[in-house]
């Protein structure tokens, strides 16, 4: 099933966002304050504040000449929800293939 949906677990897989996110979950900060934490160039530091406003992550405030970046509570609630179900499954399969690849062990734990 394809979905319109912001993409948050890839949005915060990288890791320069998860940087970012753990910056701003410190406190809001403009894209200055932001970009004087990398080695990278403000214009990538922007590009990845755009991916995590995008995906609901982050948001944007317009205060006087600058954007002020905050963490978007909601957002990572989304976050925190798809980590969960995305581990719930992958631990369901896991706990499956290792049945099926030792039965003989299964019956005799029980």
């Amino acid at each position: 099933m394809v979905s319109d949906a912001p993409d948050v677990l890839g949005a915060a897989a990288e890791p320069n966002r998860r940087r970012i996110l753990q910056l701003l979950a410190r406190g809001p900060r403009s894209v200055g304050e932001v970009a004087s934490e990398f080695t990278t160039t403000r214009s990538a530091t922007s590009q990845h504040l755009r991916v995590l406003t995008d995906a609901g992550l982050v948001a944007a405030e317009q205060t006087g000449r600058h954007r002020i970046y905050r963490v978007e509570p909601s957002g990572l609630r989304r976050l925190q929800a798809e980590i969960d179900r995305f581990w719930t499954d992958e631990l369901d399969l896991l706990v499956a293939d290792a049945h099926a690849l030792h039965p003989q062990r299964n019956e005799r734990d029980r």
